[in-house]
């Protein structure tokens, strides 16, 4: 077995240890149990091209092979029938999401344009928070001369923590940027 990402060792060394006279428990400390990354494609996941393009994209991006997501209802209103391709998703687990949420964290976000930190106000009150990238270009393994269209991708971060404040301290000593309040 090969070394520890980064940011797992940070964890066990350094959160788990500032963590423990507060929780009195190390079981009790809130971890960082998976990471979703959903593509949504919409009209344009119909198309082969765009769709091999955007799963290649996912697959660089993440480190794993992304599973198609397909429409659950008919909607005729937006064309679509039940079962038809609708966009990719990928879970990360384990090494591969604390090597990509090093990734994010310390390469990607600082790419993003105007970029003023995320809202702290995001989180769904079972201490999950979930964001969106507008463009997978704030990816460095992307290139820029291989995409046929531009797509964006929400990135759901699942910690085991009880509340939302526990998951936002949880996610802010791994170095998540927020929003300052007042600002």
């Amino acid at each position: 077995m090969g070394e520890k990402p980064r940011l797992r060792k940070y964890y066990d060394e350094v959160i788990v240890k500032d963590l423990l006279p507060k929780y009195g428990n190390s079981l009790a400390i809130p971890l960082l149990e998976k990471i979703v990354v959903n593509a949504g494609l919409g009209g344009s996941a119909s198309n082969r091209d765009i769709m091999e393009t955007a799963t290649g994209g996912l697959k660089v991006i993440t480190g794993q092979k992304p599973i198609v997501t397909r429409a659950k209802k008919s909607v005729s209103g937006f064309h679509l029938r039940a079962g038809n391709p609708v966009g990719l998703k990928v879970t990360l687990r384990k090494d591969r999401m604390y090597e990509f949420l090093d990734r994010l964290i310390n390469v990607a976000i600082p790419r993003i344009r105007d970029f003023r930190g995320f809202n702290s106000d995001s989180f769904d009150g079972h201490g999950n928070y979930t964001f969106g990238v507008s463009e997978q270009f704030v990816f460095p393994e992307i290139e820029y001369d291989q995409i046929k269209e531009v797509f964006g991708m929400d990135i759901t971060l699942v910690t085991t923590a009880d509340t939302d404040e526990d998951a936002r301290d949880l996610l802010k000593r791994f170095g998540m940027p927020f929003k300052v309040k007042g600002v």
